[in-house]
């Protein structure tokens, strides 16, 4: 068999699409598919007719018709095997069978046109084959878009929170009648990305002095000052890229998941021999017609000893919570001391803490329905519309203390329907096609920005948009509980010690 040429026309012959697979002109072409419609008789049904050089195998279309123009001495059994697998294709690319719709896809077509017929002859293809064909899908490509695209969220990221960080030293600065420092670019490093807040406390010092405590997070040389992010870094984002499309990923060096390494606290820049972590986890569910089901805030004060000097030590906590929370120590924590003082000690004051060993001294628990408690409150509206539907989503900061940064709220969307389009928007959005969510992100919210909206329009039903997810992680906690001070057994001499405050999400959700 030989295959002159592919071609979608009108029932008065006028070509839309035509592949042509020997060397043949324009105009022979046009001539050919103009004289077709006059060969067949009206009220006959026809498969092929021929002329004194070609053959035509058609099949309709509605109002179109599938012609391939082949040669006479072609098998007519193979071509209307070829014919069909035509056929099969054109739906695959056009949702109607309209003159304009083909016209849009024309170039899907020719390509799919190529996989089936090489030169004339037939390939040995089916529909899957060829759909994977077209698509040219290259994992090179792939991993190139991912790595441009974290750093360039890096990027974005490093100067909005160099941004933040300088607006908060002025504002510093004018509250306490001081001249604001100056800062530098990018390669300045007075300051630290890290999600948790390092506090660096001394009683002996003097108020002035804590000014130079804070040592520089590293040194940036002159061959590192343009690089985005080290290859360690990369590495990481286009793991977190692989799970935003939706694969589960295992990290081989921490056995955990993204979203678990994620949550787990960066190293602070500066620990003294004296470290203790405060870690806040909330978990919350709320109906999507208000009401909040459950709310459960869990916390802990870890504390680390590195010298055995300082092994023995009081630490002495401000508990200024009234939102109800449930307190208790360690088991080798004297809790008579705790419930009259507020301090952390040992049973038995001559033994010491545990040598470079995190233990849990403190933890509390809230659990409460009460919705005035509510950290940061979201309404979704979804209403029907006659192209399908109008959402309409906010958020209310409800505990202005707070500040909550790398907000992420996810709403799901019908699969199939296209991109969300987006109106009113507050900050920015993604819109993931492959989990089929659109993930409204905010660098920060806090008192500034308490409030905020989206508004989109997308095919689909109301319960299509929900449950909402929720995820952001805060630099400060949520219930009032603080460490004040930290002393010595033998003589209350104050130690210094230095702290980190995290405040993260294990379950955000609108149902």
């Amino acid at each position: 068999m030989v295959l002159l040429a592919a071609a979608v026309c009108t029932k008065a012959g006028k070509a839309i699409v035509s592949r042509q697979f020997v060397e043949m002109t324009r105009t022979r072409i046009e001539g050919l598919l103009a004289a077709f419609p006059k060969l067949m008789n009206t009220g006959k049904q026809h498969t092929f007719v021929e002329t004194e050089s070609v053959r035509y195998v058609y099949q309709p279309l509605e109002k179109l018709y599938m012609v391939l123009i082949t040669t006479k001495n072609s098998n007519i059994l193979e071509d209307l095997e070829t014919l069909r697998l035509f056929s099969r294709v054109i739906p695959e690319y056009c949702r109607v069978l309209e003159e304009s719709e083909i016209s849009e896809h024309c170039f899907d077509l020719i390509f799919a046109f190529d996989e089936i017929v090489a030169l004339g002859y037939r390939e040995n293809v089916n529909l899957a084959q060829i759909r994977t064909f077209t698509e040219m899908d290259s994992h090179e490509e792939k991993v190139f878009r991912a790595v441009r695209e974290t750093q360039e969220r890096e990027a974005k990221a490093e100067m909005r929170r160099k941004a933040k960080e300088l607006q908060q030293a002025r504002r510093d600065a004018e509250r306490s009648g001081k001249k604001a420092p100056g800062f530098g670019g990018f390669g300045s490093s007075g300051m630290t990305s890290s999600n948790s807040a390092t506090i660096i406390t001394d009683a002996l010092m003097e108020p002035e002095k804590p000014k130079v405590a804070p040592a520089p997070a590293r040194p940036s040389g002159p061959s590192k000052a343009l690089k985005l992010g080290a290859r360690g870094k990369e590495v990481d984002d286009f793991v977190d890229k692989l799970k935003s499309e939706g694969e589960n990923i295992i990290l081989p060096s921490t056995g955990k998941r993204p979203s678990e390494a994620s949550k787990s606290l960066p190293p602070p820049v500066n620990v003294e021999s004296v470290h203790m972590r405060l870690e806040e986890k909330i978990s919350l569910t709320c109906g999507r017609d208000g009401g909040l089901q459950n709310m459960e805030v869990l916390g802990m004060i870890t504390l680390r000893v590195s010298d055995e000097k300082n092994g023995r030590i009081r630490v002495y906590v401000n508990n200024n919570d009234k939102k109800g929370v449930q307190l208790q120590t360690h088991p080798n924590v004297d809790k008579k001391l705790f419930t009259a003082d507020s301090v952390i000690g040992l049973k038995n004051p001559d033994k010491s803490f545990p040598l470079n060993n995190d233990v849990g001294v403190l933890k509390w628990r809230l659990q409460t329905t009460d919705e005035s408690l509510i950290p940061l409150t979201i309404n979704c509206w979804p209403s029907e519309s006659s192209t399908g539907c109008d959402v309409n989503i906010e958020y209310e900061l409800q505990e202005e203390g707070l500040e909550l940064n790398d907000v992420i709220i996810a709403i799901p969307v019908p699969s199939g329907v296209g991109a969300p389009v987006i109106g009113d928007l507050d900050g920015e959005y993604r819109h993931d096609s492959r989990r089929n969510i659109l993930e409204w992100c905010l660098p920060v919210i806090d008192v500034k920005n308490k409030t905020g909206s989206l508004e989109f329009s997308v095919a689909g039903q109301p319960s299509d948009f929900f449950p909402v997810n929720v995820s952001f992680v805060s630099k400060s906690n949520f219930c009032d509980i603080q460490v004040a001070k930290v002393s010595q057994v033998d003589g209350d001499s104050p130690v210094r010690f230095s702290m980190e405050t995290a405040f993260v999400v294990d379950k955000y959700e609108i149902l």
